[in-house]
């Protein structure tokens, strides 16, 4: 493989991507809501609930959970479970949001972007193979989104542990479930928004239309969170090892169909 040539179109994949700001922006958004913003609203909120005496329907809703999460949580004190709960559980669908929306934003921006910016002849006429353009185009917003990601943690994880301190006490975040969820998973559904890019933007007319379309892959995290807020499930390490698995598996699949169907000629007229 020539890799200084897939290394420079992934170089410039991201280079053009950081000038757009409809790329940059919601990269950069969505983390302070979910990481920053979130976990400090979610600890108000039980420590409203706890002033008010609305504790008690929080408690319900704990006690229809899973036992394995009951067990889980069976450390803490009642008011302490409802931070737990919040922040390191039900929050742990929402994190797989963030690698699946960076590597969507910038496959669109790297496939169906070309189109607007009327760049696709001087790809085609680069030093690579079919399968060497098309393993640069996905690994520039493979390895950001897994980067993004992995950042996103850290600052989760600080967060997490300073707005629940008062209440807990001690360092509670994270678990070895989140540790799995960050290495195993998190770099699975990176690839999983990238394919699922490469076949909307194939159908799309640009960078829009191929991110509103690539959206839609997002529903099965929401359902894997509503899953959890109903008590049918939760995210235990060993779901989380399963939930991997079933996407790195997914992802080795269509990636053999898109790179089989990924040719060069065909460019001008799919992107």
């Amino acid at each position: 493989m020539n890799t200084r040539a897939i290394l420079a179109i992934a170089r410039k994949d991201l280079k053009v991507a950081v000038q757009n700001n409809g790329v940059v922006l919601p990269i950069i958004i969505l983390p302070l809501i979910l990481f920053v913003v979130v976990p400090w609203i979610m600890v108000y909120a039980s420590f409203l609930a706890e002033a008010t005496g609305t504790s008690t329907n929080m408690g319900q809703l704990l006690e229809r959970m899973p036992a394995g999460l009951l067990h889980e949580l069976s450390g803490y004190t009642p008011d302490q479970q409802l931070i737990a709960f919040t922040l390191i559980y039900m929050l742990a669908p929402m994190f797989l949001i963030m690698p699946l929306m960076v590597s969507s934003v910038l496959a669109a921006d790297s496939f169906a972007g070309e189109k607007e910016r009327k760049t696709l002849e001087a790809l085609l006429y680069t030093p690579t193979t079919d399968r060497e353009l098309f393993t640069a185009k996905l690994l520039g917003s493979w390895t950001a989104a897994v980067v993004v990601a992995l950042l996103s943690f850290i600052v989760y994880a600080i967060n997490a542990n300073v707005a629940g301190w008062q209440s807990i006490g001690h360092l509670f975040f994270p678990n070895w479930m989140w540790i799995a969820l960050v290495l195993w998973v998190t770099p699975a559904v990176a690839g999983l928004g990238l394919v699922v890019m490469v076949f909307a933007s194939a159908r799309a007319q640009g960078f829009q239309d191929a991110y509103q379309t690539g959206g839609l892959v997002v529903l099965p995290v929401i359902l894997l969170m509503v899953g959890q807020i109903s008590g049918v499930m939760y995210f235990s390490l060993g779901v989380v090892m399963i939930v991997g698995l079933v996407i790195w598996l997914i992802d080795a699949v269509l990636l053999w169909f898109a790179s089989k169907s990924f040719r060069r000629g065909e460019l001008m007229t799919k992107f």
